[in-house]
């Protein structure tokens, strides 16, 4: 037995199932569902994210969904942070904090801290993103060898992170990532489940889920977001799943057809890559299942809690 607090983790890739679940196990177990994706943090996207409904919120406490606005930069730190206080909060008022969501790089931040690395130079930093893709990699070649092989030619943002960190700081990042601070992993009894589906059921369930987010408001969300001239192109919720295939449907450069099929297809390719991160790079510890009933997530998790 450990005296350490309790901390439920329930991850996955999108259209597994993460949200019922979640909300059945705060219900059984008096928890507050706390968000763990990239995308449902925005305020703007309810629909087109998939987010909890107005209703499955009413039926157990939520916290950090549809937060933050449109405009906003928005990190894995700030996230980590706010993630913090909702366990904090959770267990002031005695519930279980129920993470749930598939943005991996989240709970790592949580749990194993995040690398300490000092603001970057704002001359150094507009300096190496002006730079072609490949004269940044052929300078990282230069200054962070290690970075260099190890990320492929055309990775932009990473091959522009790396370089910016080693030209501002003097050293590598990752000399900086080996000295992660503020991650809470060592203070909480983690119960953690991945939710891994027949790989079929989950493809189907993905073209299903866009086709009924058409219906239910995602057109009307993307058609405010691209009126707001506050939010950049490149901004980080525009890069959500559907905002391009149907702000292009929207202006008329895709039929219907074309930015459906093109949504669906990039909703499949996503699941596949997050499927693909949940079953190899989580701890061992980290229980998998293929089921897909809630009922019986259920009670397999409960075997986990403390």
């Amino acid at each position: 037995m450990t005296d350490r607090p309790p901390l439920a983790l329930i991850a996955g890739p999108t259209a597994s199932g993460k949200s019922a679940l979640a909300i059945a196990l705060a219900e059984r177990h008096g928890g507050m569902v706390i968000n763990a994706d990239s995308a449902q943090v925005y305020a703007d996207l309810r629909v087109l994210s998939a987010r909890p409904s107005h209703e499955e919120e009413s039926r157990a406490p939520h916290r950090l969904f549809g937060h933050v606005d449109g405009a906003d930069a928005y990190s894995a730190a700030r996230w980590a942070s706010e993630a913090r206080g909702a366990i904090a909060e959770a267990r002031r008022e005695g519930l279980l904090p129920i993470l749930v969501g598939g943005t991996g790089l989240y709970m790592r931040t949580l749990l194993d801290g995040i690398a300490p690395v000092p603001e970057i130079d704002a001359t150094i930093r507009d300096e190496v993103r002006a730079l072609p893709v490949q004269h940044a990699h052929a300078a990282l070649e230069r200054e962070d060898p290690e970075a260099a092989s190890r990320l492929r030619g055309t990775d932009t943002t990473r091959i522009a992170r790396a370089l910016e960190v080693v030209r501002s700081t003097g050293r590598t990042l990752a000399a900086w990532q080996a000295e992660r601070v503020g991650g809470i992993g060592k203070e909480v009894s983690l119960a953690a489940l991945v939710l891994l589906p027949d790989r079929e059921w989950l493809r189907e369930r993905c073209d299903r889920r866009f086709g009924l987010m058409l219906e239910q408001g995602a057109v009307e969300e993307v058609r405010a977001l691209c009126s707001r001239t506050d939010i950049g192109e490149t901004a980080p919720v525009r890069r959500a799943i559907g905002v391009a295939e149907i702000g292009s449907w929207l202006s008329g450069a895709l039929s219907r057809e074309e930015a459906v099929d093109r949504a669906q297809a990039a909703t499949r390719q996503y699941a596949k890559r997050q499927y693909t991160w949940f079953r190899n790079q989580p701890p061992a510890e980290w229980s998998r299942t293929t089921k897909i009933e809630t009922n019986q997530l259920v009670r397999h998790f409960e075997t986990k809690l403390p």
